[in-house]
């Protein structure tokens, strides 16, 4: 790990952050949790907000694909997302579903701005993201998809998504 580079948990805490936070509405795989975790850490996100009945660390399963990275992203839970979501809202966080819904936006066409925080919802597997959540939200954006399923595993959403993210704000990031 030495010859990679990488950060101890307690340097990672302290280091510049993406302006970036992710919200999991309900999420009832607990692998899919840990597995946004670990690709939360590789992007160097400043927090996961885990809602309503999503497993929270310690849990079996999150640690098992999480691989420690519950010790370096900051976590909250909670019960009610809605609340927390509107709470943390302001003139310079904006509050993104990635879902399917009449009016999203394709990811193709969202642009970050320099100086705006993010917080991207990703929601249940089966359900997506409640209405009450997709209601406090500045609105919704939308993987482009063209198969059969028009579904893609959560933790494949979120690394599309912060991958999309870092590549169109990559000129104006601090991280090193």
């Amino acid at each position: 790990m030495d010859e990679l580079g990488r950060l101890s948990p307690s340097a990672f805490r302290e280091s510049e952050k993406l302006p970036v936070s992710i919200a999991l509405d309900n999420v009832r795989s607990a692998y899919n949790v840990g597995s946004c975790f670990r690709t939360g850490d590789a992007f160097r996100i400043n927090s996961m907000l885990l809602g309503g009945f999503t497993a929270v660390p310690p849990h079996r399963e999150i640690q098992k694909t999480a691989l420690g990275s519950t010790e370096s992203v900051s976590w909250q839970h909670h019960q009610n997302l809605a609340d927390k979501l509107t709470k943390i809202k302001s003139s310079d966080t904006r509050v993104l579903a990635v879902e399917q819904v009449n009016g999203s936006v394709g990811l193709e066409q969202f642009v970050p701005e320099q100086g705006m925080d993010y917080v991207f919802v990703f929601g249940n597997e089966a359900f997506g993201v409640q209405e009450e959540v997709l209601e406090v939200c500045d609105g919704c954006i939308e993987i482009p998809q063209f198969g059969y399923k028009h579904s893609l595993n959560i933790a494949v959403s979120l690394g599309i998504i912060l991958w999309d993210f870092f590549s169109k704000s990559r000129s104006w990031l601090e991280l090193k």
